[in-house]
């Protein structure tokens, strides 16, 4: 262990955070020249110039690119790794904040309800809800995420997931819409209607149009909304017909959540694979008490507001997501 330096690994976690030596310096307390000695013992250690000057800045090289995907999560399960160890937790006592990457429905549907569990638990604790703009697992590998809930898209082959519940696809349209005054929903009358799709990305991907594909239909889709819940507003004030996840219709704590958003729902007149919602998180927290319990509040919740859509599984159930 004499040629390894572990000190290391924290300036060059810094420096490919910051691409700027002043600023690493600031950050680690350092002088501007000892972060320059440091950068010098870097290039040495990796054979690499890692930071190249690009006019007034500094650009990471394409190895460094590269440790910048893997080094964040080492520095972090180095610190978890070298901690004081402390099985205990005192549930009323902690005070800690988790981030949590979920989408809108979640927030609104079930947020007030897991806040609720929690502080009745842990008055200390602090819920922290971040956008979720993709499926990119990089805020869960450095940290800035401390559990994600959504279907499990990321190419990331270390993720965890614990599958939350089984979730299908109804379509949505505003209370009065002619689609259902007319009697059966078929297929050739639902597409004869304007839709709004839902895509996160702005791409392509919805479902619904790739189970369309088998048919010799289409639907017109005039608009796109980064949300299922936008898209609930929109049918509720026009003629336009949505698709949704069951579980956006309300739960348990929100029985009356459709009619209250003045949308009606019914069944797709097209087979649309159903799907599942996971949480998701980074396996350095596999064995953090506070995270582990916090995980199962999570579930617990989830259990309460859709008891038939609910697998009963515990945290050893836990897997690896090989998505």
């Amino acid at each position: 262990m004499s040629r390894v330096d572990l000190n290391l690994l924290i300036a060059l976690d810094t420096l490919l955070s910051e691409r700027s030596v002043t600023r690493a310096a600031l950050r680690l307390d350092l002088s501007v020249s000892a972060m320059s000695r440091t950068l010098a013992r870097l290039r040495a250690a990796t054979g690499d110039r890692l930071l190249l000057q690009a006019g007034r800045t500094l650009v990471l090289t394409p190895y460094a690119e590269q440790l910048s995907q893997r080094i964040p999560a080492l520095v972090r399960e180095a610190e978890v790794a070298l901690g004081r160890a402390d099985p205990r937790l005192e549930i009323a006592t902690l005070e800690q904040r988790f981030t949590v990457r979920a989408g809108e429905g979640f927030v609104d549907l079930l947020g007030a309800a897991l806040i609720e569990r929690v502080r009745q638990a842990a008055p200390g604790v602090q819920l922290r809800f971040a956008p979720k703009p993709d499926w990119n697992a990089q805020p869960l590998r450095e940290g800035n995420v401390d559990l994600e809930i959504g279907i499990v898209k990321t190419s990331a082959p270390e993720v965890r997931t614990r599958l939350l519940l089984r979730d299908r696809y109804v379509g949505v349209c505003g209370v009065g819409h002619p689609l259902l005054i007319e009697g059966n929903v078929s297929l050739e009358r639902w597409v004869a209607y304007p839709h709004v799709a839902i895509s996160r990305t702005g791409q392509a991907d919805d479902p619904v149009d790739a189970a369309l594909e088998l048919s010799e239909l289409q639907r017109h889709v005039p608009i796109v909304v980064p949300s299922y819940t936008s898209a609930i507003q929109l049918a509720r004030q026009s003629d336009l017909l949505a698709v949704v996840p069951h579980s956006c219709l309300g739960n348990a704590f929100l029985p009356d959540y459709a009619a209250a958003n003045g949308v009606r729902p019914f069944e797709l007149p097209l087979r649309v694979p159903a799907f599942n919602v996971s949480a998701i998180w980074h396996p350095r927290l596999d064995r953090d008490p506070a995270h582990r319990w916090f995980r199962a509040e999570v579930s617990a919740v989830c259990s309460a507001a859709y008891p038939h859509a609910y697998p009963q599984m515990a945290d050893s159930d836990v897997r690896q997501s090989r998505s």
